[in-house]
């Protein structure tokens, strides 16, 4: 959501896979970047929300499969 200030949308987070460190913007290539987060507590958590994520569509498919 852009601001009504300064009529700029607000900086958030990313993680990235290459460095494995919280940036604040788009410092990285895309194809290292995990995001965006509204926080840089949240980017941190990015590999735990990917790894969670994974392995809840993966039970969703093997269930589907059944």
């Amino acid at each position: 959501m852009k601001s009504e200030i300064t009529g700029t949308e607000p900086e958030k987070y990313w993680y990235n896979t290459k460095t494995r460190e919280v940036e604040k913007g788009k410092q990285a290539m895309a194809i290292y970047r995990l995001g965006p987060f509204e926080s840089a507590a949240a980017a941190a958590q990015a590999p735990e929300i990917l790894q969670a994520r994974s392995a809840q569509w993966q039970a969703e498919e093997d269930a589907a499969d059944e």
